[in-house]
């Protein structure tokens, strides 16, 4: 491409199909609809129950919602997935692995029963969702896979060494899959989100000095709105992103480097 070709079309994905893991809540809904206002149609499987009023919101954007009652840790449910997407929407281009849990524990009483089924989720299923994809992505040659990743992904944690040990792996996942899958002009990256309002972080929102050690160590002096990741979404997931790939994306209001 000549410098002079480029143009704001390059971050348009109108036609696309999406598949947004856990894409009707929490930061999976800003993936979802920021897709959907860049042209995307979104494929959400999710444990959760359907939301109807979300599915409008990605509609009102200009983009087909469709939900799949899907567990990502039962057998074959990842193929499943992508197959359903593929059968409803005629292709799958984008892949967001968002969905993910963190349970916490104090370090002894820490055990598997809060192990195992944080790296089914946060790391296993994303393994399995790439992988159901790569047949598509090789034989269309293109494919878009972007991993939320964490602020996890290259600090410690305390109270739940699965969250940050899963974190560290996808973003390992996100450079091992690029070496792989580059080739066939499939660019994998992540995004790893700060600290963002959501329901998950309330207790610490309401926790008056979390709050203010969060703020403080901020760069910017704020915590994240959702809605500050949806531009880092839409660049990973477009043309303008082509030659960006095996890179995690930082999107923490300058907290990494205070």
């Amino acid at each position: 491409m000549e410098i002079t070709d480029f143009n704001m079309d390059y971050f348009s994905i109108k036609g696309k199909n999406a598949i947004v893991t856990g894409g009707n809540s929490g930061l999976g809904q800003a993936f979802s609809l920021s897709l959907a206002k860049a042209g995307a149609n979104v494929f959400m499987p999710s444990v959760l129950p359907d939301d109807p009023e979300f599915n409008a919101l990605i509609e009102a954007a200009g983009g087909k919602a469709v939900y799949m009652q899907a567990d990502l840790t039962a057998p074959g449910m990842p193929q499943k997935i992508v197959d359903k997407c593929v059968e409803s929407l005629g292709s799958v281009d984008i892949l967001v692995n968002c969905a993910g849990i963190c349970l916490i524990e104090e370090v002894r009483k820490f055990g598997r029963a809060q192990w195992d089924p944080m790296i089914a989720i946060n790391l296993t299923a994303a393994f399995e969702m790439i992988h159901a994809c790569t047949d598509y992505f090789i034989q269309q040659k293109s494919g878009k896979i972007i991993n939320i990743c964490s602020l996890f992904s290259f600090m410690g944690g305390q109270w739940s060494p699965a969250y940050a040990a899963s974190k560290h792996g996808i973003a390992g996942l996100t450079k091992a899959y690029c070496d792989e899958l580059a080739q066939y002009n499939v660019q994998v990256n992540g995004i790893a989100p700060g600290y963002f309002k959501t329901p998950v972080a309330q207790a610490s929102i309401d926790d008056p000095e979390r709050n203010k050690w969060i703020v403080d160590h901020t760069a910017e002096g704020r915590w994240g709105d959702v809605a500050d990741l949806m531009g880092a979404c839409v660049f990973l997931a477009s043309e303008a992103s082509h030659f960006v790939n095996g890179h995690v994306l930082v999107v923490d209001g300058g907290f990494l480097v205070r």
